[in-house]
């Protein structure tokens, strides 16, 4: 599970995309996706640094940062122990 942010947890396998929130492609995204009710909102009332897109067609904002979100998910696969 991957901390988005304020108790909020997303499972890391589901994730297809981190992404800056700043870029049109991304707010039409945003849009599209809370007008077909697929828009978690993460943030707390807070600034959005993060868009997540799952592999459900959901999309999740995050009020941290694309970096530290991706360090998160290199940890979380780092500490996965090998299947050998």
């Amino acid at each position: 599970m991957l901390n988005v942010g304020y108790g909020n947890l997303i499972p890391q396998e589901r994730i297809v995309a981190v992404l800056q929130p700043a870029s049109s492609p991304v707010r039409r995204l945003r849009e599209q996706a809370e007008q077909q009710g697929r828009l978690l909102d993460a943030t707390q009332g807070r600034k959005t640094r993060a868009v997540l897109v799952l592999d459900s067609g959901h999309v999740v904002l995050s009020a941290f940062q694309v970096s530290t979100l991706c360090s998160r998910l290199e940890e979380e696969v780092s500490d996965e122990p090998s299947e050998s």
